[in-house]
C-alpha cells in the first residue's frame, strides 16, 4: 500500500472505509483522530467529501479513491475504473412526496410535467426521461427535504439509508430510482503503472 495514494470520503462512508483499510494494514490512526486535517501523507491518505473523490482520481492526485455509487452515477463523465462493489453504506437513491396522494403524479396528470428537487440532478433527468416523464429538475445542495414542504417541488429525488429523515417531514418513499453502495474506484493510469500494487489490494479485499 506504501506506494499507493487512497481518496477516502469523510461522512457517511469514512468509518466503513477506515475499517477496511485497518484490514489492508493501514495505519488510520491519525485520520481518526483528526477533524481538521486532511492530508495524511505517511499513511497515503487524503480525505475530502465523497463528491470529490471522482475529481482527485481522475486527475491522479489520487490512484485509488472509495465513494458512493451514487456519486459515480452522478459524475459519469468522469474517467476512472470502478474496480469492485465494497458493499458497505448501503443506500436507496427514491423519489419521495409528501404522505397521502401522490402530488408528482397528480402534476404530471394536470401540467404534464412534474417540479422534482435533488442533489443529484443528471440520474433524476436520466430516470424520468427513461421512464417517459416530464420534469422540471431543481438543484439544491442542502436539506432536499425542505423542497416538498415550501412548494419548491411535487417531490424529490434523494439517498435514503433508513428512511427516518423522510419520515420525520412527513413524506414517502414512492419509487426506488438505484442501489448505492461503497465503490473502489481507480485512475486509469495509476491502473496500467501500479498494476500489481493495485491487484494486491484487490486480492486482499476480496480475500476478506
Amino acid at each position: 500500500m506504501k506506494q499507493l495514494t487512497i481518496a477516502v470520503p469523510r461522512g457517511a462512508l469514512f468509518e466503513g472505509t477506515l475499517d477496511l483499510l485497518d484490514r489492508l494494514g493501514v495505519d488510520t490512526a491519525e485520520a481518526r483522530a483528526s477533524d481538521r486535517k486532511l492530508l495524511f501523507e505517511d499513511a497515503g491518505l487524503i480525505t475530502m467529501r465523497p463528491s470529490d473523490v471522482p475529481t482527485y482520481v481522475e486527475a491522479g492526485a489520487a490512484d485509488l479513491g472509495i465513494t458512493g455509487k451514487d456519486v459515480l452515477m452522478e459524475q459519469s463523465e468522469r474517467d476512472v475504473y470502478e474496480l469492485l462493489d465494497l458493499g458497505y453504506g448501503r443506500c436507496r437513491m427514491v423519489l419521495a412526496t409528501v404522505a397521502g396522494e401522490d402530488p408528482a403524479a397528480e402534476a404530471l396528470r394536470r401540467l404534464g410535467v412534474m417540479r422534482i428537487a435533488t442533489k443529484y440532478p443528471r440520474v433524476a433527468a436520466k430516470f424520468f426521461e427513461d421512464t417517459g416523464r416530464q420534469v422540471e429538475i431543481v438543484e439544491v445542495k442542502g436539506s432536499v427535504e425542505l423542497a416538498p414542504l415550501t412548494g419548491l417541488g411535487e417531490g424529490i429525488v434523494d439517498l435514503t439509508a433508513t428512511g427516518t429523515t423522510l419520515e420525520q417531514n412527513g413524506l414517502v418513499v414512492r419509487e426506488e430510482i438505484a442501489v448505492s453502495t461503497a465503490r473502489l474506484i481507480a485512475n486509469p493510469v495509476a491502473h496500467k503503472l501500479k498494476a500489481q500494487a493495485i491487484d494486491d489490494v484487490l486480492e486482499r479485499i476480496r480475500g476478506g
